[in-house]
């Protein structure tokens, strides 16, 4: 059996591409005649990867041979398509064809020719894989919560952006989770063609997890019920990577982005959550929602690619909605608990007040210079929830030097110089936490 040859990376154009000369000839000819319109797809795979600016795009054609040399050509103008990727391979009859060289053409630009052997004349079904750049996707989400905020619908849908500078019809669409690592990686395909630096692609890694959100949002449903039916998409969880496959084919021309529908979900538990955290937000209390990516939150089918989220509140009976915020988030694994960060509210407010401090147990050198001493200070935690629904808070307090700390509040100890007291409100209820904190400096200080 004859192996396909690997070939150099290539942009190609869906019209006016390919030229077949056959083996009847006396001899090779070096003039460019004879040529034909490649045969249309008959079927395209994208797989889009949202770490890298890479798609791999693998296309089925079916070719005419004749027995002998054919040359077929293959033009890439006014395209993304990277020009050192192309894999040319026989699917059918593949032990009868065997690619002799690759050529670029002399004072022919955008272009090269396969120069194929064939031992078959008739039909041939062969497949064409190569990389191409300016095709994206990213992740969007709308959150909506329930009036007291026990609970939420989280829909999820991706968006598909083609700026590579060809079409593809009745395309299949895969969409990767994951961080591509390139032995020599792709750096920047320009988007003119006059540009464009590829590198040859030695090998391809995929590694989780993936980066940050990708692209601008587009607008949003208000509600859940304004998502259009999703089509399935079948997610599969891979060694290294998740793959996600949209269900059916669509069309993709260049120019053209769309939104498609991933998944829905309901009745997810949810916490109404404020942290406080001075040298984080100064004096602001900041709202999150919390909920877990598991199955015991009727979510955790898969991991959800990080991406932008909108988040809703049910604030009336005929379910009318009010804007919470806006954010994004990072790659979420299944069963990792998620805080989406909303901004800053007044409705909960945390006051730090310091009550009164004194210096105590002076100690002094050999020359009489104060060399250690013990602080206390005595804080109260002043808290006030001014909404209709309990709420819990994370406050975190920052504790330099060598200390120790008095309080009938539970807290936990972070790390050598943080500690978070968790609380909860009931509804415009106030709350007051008091503790002392003592610091030893100096050498009266023990660690």
């Amino acid at each position: 059996m004859k192996h396909p040859a690997r070939l150099p990376s290539v942009r190609l154009l869906s019209a006016l591409l390919a030229s077949l000369l056959f083996a009847g000839l006396a001899g090779p000819v070096e003039g460019r005649i004879n040529v034909v319109s490649l045969p249309g797809r008959n079927s395209v795979q994208l797989t889009i990867y949202n770490s890298v600016d890479l798609t791999l795009v693998k296309e089925r054609r079916t070719l005419a041979f004749r027995r002998g040399t054919n040359r077929l050509e293959f033009s890439w103008a006014n395209t993304l398509i990277d020009p050192t990727s192309v894999e040319f391979q026989a699917l059918t009859h593949a032990d009868a064809l065997e690619v002799q060289d690759v050529r670029f053409p002399p004072r022919v630009t955008n272009t090269l020719e396969w120069r194929i052997q064939s031992e078959f004349a008739g039909e041939v079904e062969v497949e064409i894989r190569y990389f191409t750049s300016g095709i994206s996707w990213a992740a969007d989400y709308v959150v909506e919560a329930d009036s007291r905020e026990r609970t939420l619908a989280l829909a999820g849908s991706v968006r598909i952006n083609n700026q590579s500078g060809e079409d593809y019809e009745n395309a299949q669409v895969r969409l990767v989770v994951g961080q591509v690592r390139l032995v020599e990686r792709i750096m920047d395909l320009s988007k003119s063609a006059s540009k464009r630096r590829g590198l040859e692609l030695e090998e391809l890694k995929l590694k989780l997890p993936a980066p940050a959100f990708m692209g601008t949002p587009v607008n949003l449903p208000v509600s859940l019920a304004a998502v259009e039916k999703a089509k399935e998409i079948v997610k599969e969880a891979m060694s290294e990577y998740f793959l996600y496959t949209i269900e059916g084919r669509d069309t993709i021309p260049t120019g053209w982005a769309r939104r498609l529908p991933s998944f829905k979900a309901g009745g997810v538990p949810l916490v109404s959550l404020y942290k406080y955290e001075r040298e984080r937000w100064g004096d602001q209390v900041v709202r999150f929602y919390r909920f877990r990516n598991s199955h015991e939150s009727k979510l955790g089918n898969e991991p959800l690619p990080d991406g932008r989220v909108v988040a809703f509140r049910t604030v009336a009976d005929d379910r009318s909605l009010a804007l919470v915020g806006d954010t994004s988030v990072k790659y979420i694994p299944v069963d990792e608990q998620v805080d989406l960060e909303l901004g800053p509210d007044q409705e909960v407010q945390v006051k730090p007040v310091l009550a009164d401090w004194k210096k105590s147990d002076l100690k002094f050198d050999g020359a009489g210079n104060p060399a250690g001493w013990t602080i206390t200070e005595n804080w109260s935690l002043e808290i006030q929830n001014s909404r209709e629904i309990e709420v819990a808070l994370d406050i975190r307090r920052a504790l330099p030097g060598d200390w120790s700390l008095q309080t009938e509040v539970p807290y936990e100890q972070l790390d050598a110089q943080k500690i978070k007291f968790t609380l909860s409100l009931k509804p415009r209820e106030k709350k007051t936490v008091p503790y002392t904190v003592t610091t030893r400096c100096g050498i009266s200080a023990t660690r």
